[in-house]
């Protein structure tokens, strides 16, 4: 899927001299943050609902321990 992403002048700098810094396109260093940003957000999302769950599953205890 193709999609413009508009970039501030820093941004765009910033960018330009990663890709040319590490050899590769601006694309790839792009597609690659987006990769990164969304595997992170996945996995705090994941901990966030396992923590909520044992949270929930052990309130009893939890507030036992807290007193």
């Amino acid at each position: 899927m193709a999609m413009t992403l508009r970039l501030t002048e820093d941004e765009q700098n910033a960018l330009r001299e990663r890709a040319a810094f590490e050899g590769t396109s601006m694309q790839e260093v792009a597609r690659r943050a987006v990769r990164e940003y969304i595997a992170k957000a996945d996995h705090r999302d994941r901990v966030a609902a396992a923590a909520e769950f044992i949270t929930q599953r052990h309130a009893v205890a939890l507030h036992r321990l807290g007193e």
